[in-house]
């Protein structure tokens, strides 16, 4: 065993033994089963801090229930990410001055390939670098060809269900991207614009009016009606009416809708359905038609074909000619100079409101009617579903039986009502994006538009005969084929009966995820498993708080406080950071920013602290609260924490290898209240470890697993089992190595899940000694389980009064500023227990005392009392300049706390400061006061 940890040289070793012998493996020999699958990172970078996060705990539960004899699969995969990745290649290309259709859609792919093999490949081995015991050979991609052949089972399958159907709808678009987009990929951004106030003159009396106030005079060309409240008393005898709309000599009517508030503005509001979300719904409440008057490159059309609500056409609207071509927001000022000329621009007001905006391009988003591929949300299916309990609901109805009947729980629980409330609000799920990168819809269309759907385009030319036919160019949203892994990945084929993966992973024991896509992808993967299996795809949603930085803050590369996993675990010196973080930024120009945010978080750059220190830092952070404020100070406790495991082990060794440790179970033993209350600690913390990841509080068992090998086995225990082998007996000094090794074997199988590579690496040196190499590794070990009976109170009793005598002698020790290294006797009387009378030579070592003798009679001088007992440390103090040091000191201090106190009591510093600069100023002023107090403790007892 080396003398010094080094992560590094261990975690090469390890995990490349255990992948090259198979342990990551399912292992159906087992009946018990516990599966997990990993949220499919995308392919367009290297991994996060969130991912860490996210694959600590999943890593942790997958080596808990391994060691505790499951048939544990965790299968991991990447994400296609039809957008984001789209988007990284199209940025390479316009690097070298090229876009995508100088390629062409096939040369494109290619590139998009090459770049997955490059991004995916990176991703796996970081994975790897953190420990992820996935069984690697279910590793799959979304547009690999099984899970391709699945989704186009699966989309047929629905089109001829009629839960899938293309109509014309309302779309997020994407202008720059020229792509419908989720609302996940819609960022809705505050922004100061202006309310223009218009008239909108009655047609058969043009002197009287309504004047209507709006955000987007361009769509103005657009409207088809105006609303009132039918309440409003001000405009009752105007409902029905028609209305001159300005500019394009158009009439509409004035409608009554409750949509309307009467109290905002004027109470009239206009009605524009091919071009806003609300006024959709009011449209088709009052079946007007829809006129698009933006093409998909958001420019005004010369020409505006109107439809009904079902898509079919219904007259072309000619626009006026001196707005086509002109983008929308220049068509905003020209629309806006010609309501002013004619008279019908009452008023324009500065108006604050939230913008959606593209989170890829920050382009505005424009709701567009265009032609979709749409999932039907509540539709009942037209047959074709296995039996179960779900079969005859709406794919909605699934998801939401699934949680109301238990049969998914989420943790924490509060979550449920988040789902709830989106699933009862629920829309059909627009499913096709205009992009090149992705699955291909299997829609074909003949010469005459008629459409069909088949697995193939072989099978698709058998159903139209000998009409020519044209593939969809459109592809699926990437959630489409994510919604599909809980069965894709184990074996799935429509109409063939299930593989052995799938009887005993699905369910899946446990899915670890953000809250932020819980509707996006936790929903609908409901929804698809439900429906093709007649299964839910997980018993458990364990919901994980996101990571941000130190101060709270979203980490991204353009606020340079990102923090690369792989650095955190290696290390890298700031001139390296600096490049690697200014390098490929979106925004070129925030590089200056970038790099003054490096040099400030990291300015000697980032210590290598090794994976097991990030393992420990991201467990102790995965409590249940909403966001994890990560803070590299914790990272370096912990690696002070591996370390400090190393140094007891090489403390352990050095005193029980080629020694007697009761590996000779004839041979007598004799347990010290010790050697009995370590070992009954080990039986607590062993129940609250496995209490605490069965109920996926990894933050409970970092906590309790710390303080067990950090206080009570390494700062008490070893201290004292120091003292047992030096003055103990043969029989006492066979009984505490045997203590020593065993609640260390112990406790190194009680971490391996949180820190798998530095305890594979103790426990194959520390094992053997303890009778305990039952495995090739400690990952095949067996967790360990809590017998109550082991613990005996009275050692419990016993060790709690040595520590109240230890830390009374500590707190004196403070007290009188007594130095480190300065030994002086302890004198001791008092009610000391009989039985602890023997360990008062342990004293010496856990308070540094010079000796340690019970004081003589009649001597009246305690300093301390502790449990009956009477304590003095005799030192020889110069009262003098011991009062003069103090006096200095209390100078010091009080300087320090009426600065503190001023800051503080500035007006408005508490109120306009950040929170997290407030309460670290708090923090000062509360240890300040601490010490103060102390301080004038001290001379007041000199004095």
């Amino acid at each position: 065993m080396l003398n010094k940890y080094s992560p590094a040289e261990i975690e090469s070793k390890h995990y490349q033994n255990w992948e090259n012998q198979g342990y990551f493996a399912a292992d159906f020999a087992r009946a018990e089963a516990f599966s997990i699958q990993l949220p499919p990172p995308n392919v367009t970078g290297t991994l996060h801090m969130g991912h860490a996060f996210n694959q600590t705990i999943m890593d942790g539960l997958a080596r808990y229930y391994r060691m505790k004899g499951r048939n544990t699969c965790w299968i991991p995969g990447t994400d296609h990410a039809g957008i984001a990745t789209q988007i990284v290649v199209e940025r390479q290309l316009a690097a070298q001055g090229l876009s995508r259709h100088d390629l062409g859609r096939e040369k494109f792919l290619e590139k998009v390939w090459e770049w997955k093999e490059v991004s995916g490949g990176t991703i796996t081995q970081q994975m790897r670098r953190v420990g992820c015991s996935a069984d690697w050979s279910r590793e799959y991609f979304t547009m690999d060809d099984t899970r391709a052949e699945a989704v186009t089972a699966v989309f047929v399958k629905l089109y001829h269900q009629d839960l899938i159907y293309r109509g014309k709808r309302l779309v997020n678009w994407d202008p720059v991207l020229g792509t419908a987009v989720s609302d996940l990929e819609v960022e809705n951004v505050e922004t100061e614009g202006s309310m223009w106030h218009i008239r909108y003159p009655l047609a058969d009396n043009p002197a009287e009016a309504v004047v209507v106030a709006t955000t987007r005079p361009e769509t103005l060309l657009g409207d088809v009606a105006v609303a009132v409240h039918p309440e409003d008393e001000r405009y009752t005898h105007l409902i029905g009416k028609q209305l001159t709309l300005p500019l394009t000599g158009r009439t509409i009517p004035v409608i009554a809708d409750e949509y309307v508030e009467k109290d905002f503005g004027s109470g009239c509001v206009k009605i524009t359905p091919a071009h806003d979300f609300n006024d959709y719904e009011v449209g088709k409440r009052h079946n007007t038609e829809l006129i698009s008057v933006l093409g998909l490159d958001a420019k005004i059309l010369a020409e505006a074909q109107a439809c009904d609500y079902r898509g079919t056409p219904t007259q072309v609207c000619r626009l006026p000619e001196k707005y086509a071509g002109l983008d929308r927001f220049e068509a905003r000022k020209q629309i806006v100079a010609d309501l002013d000329a004619a008279g019908l621009l009452v008023k324009t007001e500065p108006h604050k409101l939230m913008t959606p905006k593209g989170d890829r391009t920050g382009s505005v988003i424009e709701p567009m009617l265009t032609n979709q591929w749409f999932v039907a949300m509540n539709a009942a299916p037209q047959g074709g579903e296995p039996e179960s309990e779900f079969k005859g609901m709406s794919l909605a109805q699934k998801a939401k039986h699934a949680v109301d009947s238990g049969a998914v729980r989420f943790i924490p629980e509060n979550w449920v009502n988040t789902y709830n409330q989106w699933m009862n609000n629920i829309q059909d799920w627009c499913i096709s994006r205009q992009l090149w990168w992705g699955h291909q819809i299997p829609a074909w269309y003949d010469e005459n538009g008629k459409i069909y759907v088949a697995r193939s385009e072989a099978e698709a030319q058998k159903l139209a005969g000998s009409l020519h036919l044209t593939r969809d160019e459109d592809v699926l949203d990437t959630w489409f084929s994510s919604a599909l892994v809980p069965f894709s990945t184990l074996g799935w084929k429509d109409g063939e009966p299930d593989t052995k993966a799938m009887k005993a992973f699905i369910p899946s024991s446990v899915l670890v995820t953000g809250y932020e896509i819980i509707f996006f992808w936790v929903a609908r993967m409901i929804m698809m498993t439900t429906h093709f299996t007649g299964k839910v795809p997980f018993k458990d949603v364990y919901i994980h708080g996101i990571v941000r930085d130190h101060e709270g803050k979203k980490m991204s590369k353009s606020e340079g406080n990102v923090i690369d996993p792989v650095d955190l675990i290696d290390g890298i010196g700031l001139d390296k950071l600096l490049v690697k973080r200014t390098t490929g930024l979106r925004k070129p120009e925030t590089a200056p920013k970038v790099e003054e945010a490096t040099r400030k978080l990291f300015p000697e750059g980032i210590p290598g602290m090794g994976t097991d220190a990030l393992r420990f830092t991201m467990a102790s952070y995965a409590s249940l609260g909403r966001s994890v404020n990560f803070d590299f100070k914790r990272a370096e406790g912990y690696r002070n924490f591996c370390n400090k495991i190393w140094n007891a082990t090489n403390f352990v060794l050095m005193n029980t290898e080629n020694q007697d440790c009761g590996q000779d179970e004839t041979q007598p033993l004799a347990y010290t209240f010790a050697d009995q209350w370590i070992i009954g600690r080990l039986q607590q913390t062993e129940a609250a470890a496995a209490e605490a990841f069965e109920t996926y509080r990894f933050d409970l068992a970092a906590q309790t697993l710390y303080e067990f090998v950090w206080n009570d086995y390494c700062d008490w225990y070893i201290e004292l089992a120091k003292v047992q082998i030096q003055t103990g007996c043969p029989t006492t000094q066979r009984t505490t190595r045997r203590t020593l090794v065993r609640v260390l074997e112990a406790a190194l199988r009680l971490l391996h899940p949180i820190i798998p590579f530095i305890t594979e690496e103790l426990w194959q040196a520390v094992a053997p000694l303890a009778n305990a190499k039952t495995a090739d590794s400690i990952m095949l070990a067996a967790y360990p389980e809590a017998d109550p009976e082991k613990i005996v109170q009275a050692a419990f009793d016993q060790m709690a009064q040595l520590q109240d005598l230890v830390g009374a002698v500590r707190n004196l020790r403070g007290e009188m500023g007594i130095a480190p290294n300065v030994k002086a006797p302890l004198f001791v009387e008092g009610s000391v227990p009989e039985a602890l009378l023997k360990y008062l030579p342990a004293l010496t070592r856990l308070t540094e005392a010079k000796t340690v003798d019970r004081l003589p009679e009649n001597e009246d001088a305690p300093v301390a009392v502790c449990n009956g007992a009477r304590l003095m440390l005799k030192v020889e103090i110069d009262k003098a300049a011991e009062t003069a040091r103090l006096s200095k000191e209390a100078e010091k201090l009080q300087k320090a706390l009426d600065k503190l106190n001023a800051k503080l009591g500035k007006p408005g510093y508490v109120g306009k400061a950040p929170a997290h600069l407030v309460e670290k100023d708090k923090a000062e002023l509360a240890e300040l006061e601490e010490k103060m107090a102390k301080v004038q403790s001290a001379l007041a007892k000199l004095q």
